[in-house]
């Protein structure tokens, strides 16, 4: 099943007998001193249609503390908050958020992770909607589903440091904040040693749309990504990284995502940090 869906078929999907619980999960990141972006507002003034709103911060993310900037969230109250959306376990779903695809790919990815069997992220968000949108708030009839975590996989922090030497662990935040020359958030500046530098926003055209497959797979492979070692993806929160775990899927490369990513790494003073441009 394509983990991606083009504005197109969904229309068509949302037009037939039995249409899919539609997730906006409009985020952004925000930086210290800067006014929060409202995704709750945003999406008042406008949505897909049918659509039900969901928080990154608080519904697909724990409290941020030891385990990083966006921990996972806990399982139940993840599942209670699916179910008050409307997603059941035989319904399919799609998530979009506002056009960067970060936030839908950390949406799709939990629901993957917690046993969801059909979801797809719509391919250039918001922006790739040529549809009306409605502003009624939805509340939908409760759904059925139960997570059941562990259908991909998860890293900790021994183990991106693990797969770092005996795989393959690539790094989805920007160059400069891999190199070590700048961090704007988290508490140090650098890489995990070993880990290659793969920007997510490379994964996307101009229009926010993901490359196709066979340049994805193309641009994986000269990573490292040739089928011979696993895969694992890390960026600062978990969030960006979700995004590039999505572009290697679509690429026909599994991987696994560590959530804690570099705020849970560089928050802890016993873990090696590299800078520059190389891996080590």
């Amino acid at each position: 099943m394509n983990a991606i869906i083009s504005a197109s078929e969904l229309a068509g999907d949302l037009a037939g007998g039995d249409p899919p619980v539609l997730l906006d999960v409009r985020w952004q990141l925000t930086l210290a001193k800067a006014a929060p972006f409202d995704g709750r507002a945003a999406y008042a003034k406008g949505h897909l249609p049918g659509a039900v709103f969901v928080d990154l911060d608080r519904e697909l993310a724990g409290p941020a503390g030891a385990g990083g900037r966006h921990p996972l969230p806990d399982t139940g109250e993840f599942g209670a908050a699916m179910r008050r959306a409307g997603v059941s376990a035989g319904r399919p779903v799609v998530v979009y958020d506002g056009g960067l695809g970060w936030a839908a790919a950390r949406a799709w990815w939990l629901l993957r992770w917690a046993g969801h069997p059909d979801v797809r992220v719509l391919d250039g968000g918001l922006d790739a909607w040529t549809g009306e949108l409605e502003t009624a708030v939805q509340a939908p009839a409760e759904g059925d589903f139960e997570p059941r975590p562990g259908a991909t996989e998860l890293l900790d922090a021994d183990g991106a440091a693990a797969l770092a030497g005996s795989g393959l662990l690539l790094d989805a935040r920007a160059g400069e904040r891999y190199r070590g020359e700048t961090e704007p958030i988290d508490p140090a500046a650098g890489h995990i040693p070993g880990a290659v530098s793969a920007p997510t926003t490379e994964n996307t055209g101009p229009d926010g749309r993901f490359l196709p497959a066979p340049e994805l797979a193309a641009r994986f492979r000269a990573l490292g990504a040739d089928g011979s070692r696993r895969v694992g993806v890390y960026c600062g929160s978990g969030v960006s990284a979700a995004h590039e775990v999505l572009a290697l899927e679509i690429a026909g490369v599994p991987a696994a995502l560590y959530a804690g990513s570099w705020s849970q790494w560089s928050a802890d003073p016993s873990r090696p940090v590299a800078v520059g441009p190389d891996p080590v």
